[in-house]
């Protein structure tokens, strides 16, 4: 490995954003990470500090900028100054908000008189 860049594979181990270099590399060969916005399906891309990496998870798309490549998969607080976040906030508060817009959506359930139109809705005859 040279000191200006890193396989994309193994940066994406290094920094925590996948739990092993072979989910890592199944990742990256199904399409769902982009650096630069250009699609890639070659785990040995090699990457350098400032490339923007666009990562679609299973629940959650990640946007992270390359800060430093790393030397070892060490601890979170390690892994972290790896990169920057700039996944936007609504993605990121993304089932928060999912749970709060399906409570505030719930319609009542109908009263006595709407019952009775919705049944006459239905029992009626459109085909004679």
């Amino acid at each position: 490995m040279s000191d200006k860049s890193i396989r994309l594979d193994k940066w994406l181990w290094f920094a925590r954003v996948v739990k092993s270099r072979t989910l890592a590399q199944k990742i990256i060969r199904s399409g769902k990470i982009r650096v630069n916005r250009e699609k890639i399906v070659n785990p040995a891309k090699l990457i350098i500090i400032e490339d923007v990496l666009t990562i679609t998870l299973e629940r959650r798309i990640l946007v992270l900028k390359v800060l430093e490549y790393g030397n070892r998969r060490g601890p979170y607080v390690e892994a972290k100054k790896m990169y920057q976040d700039m996944t936007p906030v609504i993605s990121r508060n993304a089932e928060c908000d999912k749970e709060n817009l399906r409570t505030a959506v719930k319609t009542p359930r109908p009263d006595k008189s709407n019952r009775r139109k919705l049944l006459a809705l239905k029992n009626r005859q459109y085909f004679r």
